[in-house]
């Protein structure tokens, strides 16, 4: 093909790429004589090209970028930084941004006032973009209100709405992405909507679920889940279908559970999904967890410990070895607080393994894999192996059996940091679980180096926030009788919060170091609720102490506290299984040499 002349005009541009024939130009330039209209206008109007032919020519010529919007394109709430009237003025609508970086759709990408002006109302810098002005007034017409009827506008898709590229990655299987969107079905379009507004709104987890007159899709944000879409009866099983082919899964098999995995790419950047399917007396549901390293805070800092609980965290971290356990039901953000601990240990004179179910982001400087009971590749297994590979740090990503308790405190005993999760309700709690998984307890003294415990409380919505003066019973539940009258801080529901009256969550956490006394104690075996009335004499800071602190400063309600917390009067006294040792042992099990060798188990 001949390059194109800067000077080159549309039409001849598309004659010359056999887009359009010269009769057909002729006429459009005949048709075009008095009308006042653009060229291109004509040519769509008469039926000769596309709007997207159009775009894709027009962009050509320029040299930028083109697209034709869509549903599920755009973020409609970057509107309201710029305004339906002035968006009109300057024929441009906002897209996405990613950092401080927005990309608009402009009818004149060029003009260089425009975008000052677009810079100057966002504080953001714009990344132009070409589309049609018609195409640019039709939405933001439609996202002006700030309602997007997605329902409505699902039943209207036709079949050459959308169609998601795909591309091969080396080592992480599938890449979609859904910024590229062009030809395609009404149902890959349903899934695209159904992902971005999730990414969109920093969902955790989407819910594809049959109901006997359709669909339901859901998804969780901080902590709970909200309807998201019902798309028209008779596309479930053409859902399932499309998310099941992205994610590598067999669409024949119904019957079992299967899980999958892929890569997107959304609002420019990439984030990684995990499929798992499951077969219901309706159909089969579907779960997709989104795993967006934007949303991940490695920096232990930003994860809202208190100054003195980070110091006693760091300073159990800076032992040379031992095991530190991180504790809390699921969803408790306990990978995320393994993460962080990552963060601050590696570095390139370290050998950092990690074994997890699944990985679910990727840190420089550590050595990740991934658990496959398919092939018994189990954490044991993984964490036998690792012995025999030098480390220095190991994480395990979560102790659920006796073989891997053992391992892992056999590691922590032969040199090696060890940090693992655990599911227990409080810290002190970890001792008698690992008792439970039959670790000696003469063992577990001498190798365990700390517990942190944590929940996550939802955090009040600054947009609605009101105080509020807690019932009697709520604060003797909180322990603070002697409160009656102050007020706390809690949300009134407003539409930036779906009206729950919450907006992000925050951590709730409580370290426990083991000193030399809770060693004497583990070595013996000794009760939980005794471990719990030590820590209490030295003024160790429970997760419900911590969670009232936080009410207090107005992060949360104090009903949210009582929530997510259990009291420390009802915390279940967990006695140890096995609470004489088989040999016999001095009162402190002694710790092993800072420069104890590192065996293979």
């Amino acid at each position: 093909m001949k390059p194109n002349r800067p000077t080159m005009r549309v039409g001849e541009m598309l004659v010359e790429e056999g887009l359009l024939t010269e009769e057909q130009l002729n006429e459009a330039l005949a048709a075009q004589k008095g009308s006042g209209r653009f060229l291109g206008e004509t040519l769509v109007e008469q039926g000769f090209i596309t709007p997207a032919v159009l775009v894709g020519a027009l962009a050509k010529r320029l040299g930028i970028k083109g697209c034709q919007l869509r549903h599920g394109l755009i973020d409609p709430t970057l509107l309201k930084a710029i305004g339906a009237e002035e968006a009109e003025r300057l024929k441009v609508i906002p897209m996405f941004r990613v950092r401080n970086t927005m990309t608009v759709a402009m009818a004149e990408p060029q003009s260089l006032p425009t975008i000052d002006r677009l810079a100057s109302l966002t504080g953001c810098r714009i990344q132009p973009v070409l589309a049609l002005e018609d195409n640019i007034n039709e939405f933001v017409r439609k996202y002006q209100s700030g309602d997007v009827d997605v329902d409505a506008f699902l039943t209207s898709l036709s079949e050459s709405d959308v169609e998601v590229v795909e591309r091969e990655s080396v080592d992480d299987g599938p890449t979609t992405d859904l910024d590229t969107m062009v030809a395609g079905s009404p149902i890959v379009n349903l899934v695209n909507v159904a992902l971005l507004t999730a990414v969109k709104d920093r969902a955790s987890d989407i819910h594809i679920e049959p109901e006997k007159k359709g669909t339901r899709v859901r998804y969780r944000i901080d902590g709970g889940l909200r309807d998201l879409m019902r798309p028209p009866s008779g596309m479930h099983a053409a859902i399932v279908s499309r998310v099941k082919v992205i994610g590598k899964m067999d669409i024949a098999e119904k019957r079992l559970p299967q899980e999958g995995r892929v890569r997107i790419v959304a609002e420019g950047r990439e984030i990684d999904l995990r499929v798992s399917s499951m077969p219901t007396l309706l159909g089969e549901k579907l779960v997709i967890r989104i795993l967006d390293k934007e949303n991940l805070r490695v920096r232990m800092e930003d994860l809202g410990m208190r100054e003195d609980a980070i110091e006693t965290f760091k300073t159990v971290l800076q032992r040379p070895h031992g095991l530190v356990l991180v504790t809390g039901p699921t969803g408790s953000g306990k990978t995320t607080t393994l993460y962080s601990a990552l963060d601050l240990l590696r570095s390139p004179e370290k050998n950092v393994v990690t074994v997890e179910d699944p990985v679910e982001y990727q840190l420089d400087l550590v050595n990740q894999v991934n658990v496959q009971e398919q092939i018994n590749l189990s954490f044991a297994r993984v964490l036998r192996s690792f012995l025999r590979q030098d480390p220095d740090i190991i994480m395990v990503g979560e102790i659920r059996d006796e073989e891997t308790a053992r391992v892992a405190v056999q590691a922590a005993l032969t040199g090696h940091l060890v940090l693992a999760t655990l599911h227990t309700n409080d810290a002190p709690a970890a001792i008698a679980r690992l008792l439970d998984m039959n670790v000696k307890p003469y063992l577990l003294s001498g190798a365990l180096a700390g517990v942190v415990a944590q929940r996550l409380a939802r955090t009040v919505c600054e947009s609605c926030a009101t105080n509020y003066y807690p019932s009697d019973g709520t604060l003797a539940d909180a322990g603070l009788a002697d409160k009656a009258g102050a007020p706390f801080r809690k949300g009134g529901g407003c539409r930036q919060c779906n009206d729950t009256g919450f907006q992000g969550r925050i951590g709730i956490y409580e370290v426990m170091e083991v000193t030399a006394p809770i060693r004497r104690m583990i070595h013996r075996a000794a009760p939980t609720h005794e471990i719990r009335d030590e820590l209490a004499r030295h003024a160790f800071m429970s997760l419900r102490s911590e969670g009232v602190r936080l009410a207090q400063e107005g992060h949360t309600s104090l009903e949210e506290v009582l929530r997510v917390t259990i009291s420390d009067a009802d915390s279940p006294a967990e006695e140890a299984v096995d609470a004489t040792p088989d040999v016999a042992a001095p009162d402190e099990a002694p710790a092993p040499p800072a420069e104890a060798p590192k065996e293979a188990a």
